[in-house]
């Protein structure tokens, strides 16, 4: 088993990648995000829960394709259940910088997407950090 132990805090406030997957496992995935002012993530549906953090920034959360919109800030989370469609758009004027947790993982392990226009539909093959 390899652990992952770190300060989340200041592993998301110092990423500057759009995505950057840091941890793989086999039930549960951590990313870091770096969204630029107006960039969002773009509407998608998972089938898998998802947890937000924002530490820094503002963002608009969109939920249910509309039905349910949230502004929120730093130090707030959303728990996203699995078959929600969601979108999540920086609507402030600094970078807004959150980290996510796929339970269980959706990306591919160590992924780094330096920018939005650099995102990939790519899916998880099983491959962990285990």
């Amino acid at each position: 088993m390899k652990e992952y132990i770190a300060n989340i805090e200041e592993e998301t406030r110092k990423n500057e990648d759009y995505r950057r997957v840091l941890y793989t496992g086999r039930y549960t995935q951590l990313v870091v995000m770096s969204l630029q002012p107006g960039v969002e993530i773009g509407n998608e549906i998972h089938g898998l829960d998802q947890f937000i953090r924002v530490e820094e920034g503002e963002a608009k959360v969109i939920l249910n394709n509309g039905e349910v919109e949230k502004n929120i800030k730093g130090e707030w989370a959303v728990i996203i259940p699995a078959g929600t469609w969601h979108n999540v758009i920086n609507a402030g004027k600094k970078p807004l910088k959150l980290y996510t947790l796929y339970s269980p993982p959706a990306h591919l392990k160590d992924v780094v997407e330096a920018t939005k226009a650099d995102e990939k539909e790519e899916h998880f093959d099983g491959q962990t950090d285990e």
